[in-house]
């Protein structure tokens, strides 16, 4: 599991169909110090309601993402799993 900060939405025009519904977030993965940025933010797939600035728990377990949207097609990786208060 990993901690990141939402940095805003993705929006697309054209996207993979297993991905249509899904709300999509850019997200900023952070060292343990949860300030620090590591490495290049990513999408996730967010079934959370997680908004901006909000320090979520993040997956890049597939399988798991597979789950979430429940087509074993999808090109996703990494999804939201929770959100931090």
């Amino acid at each position: 599991m990993i901690r990141a900060r939402v940095r805003g939405r993705a929006t697309a025009t054209v996207k993979h169909p297993t991905l249509e519904g899904w709300r999509l977030l850019l997200v900023q993965p952070l060292m343990a110090d949860g300030t620090t940025a590591d490495g290049d933010p990513v999408l996730a797939v967010d079934a959370t309601g997680a908004g901006h600035s909000d320090i979520v728990i993040l997956t890049s377990d597939g399988r798991a993402t597979r789950e979430l949207i429940g087509d074993d097609t999808t090109p996703a990786r990494w999804s939201v799993v929770g959100i931090e208060n």
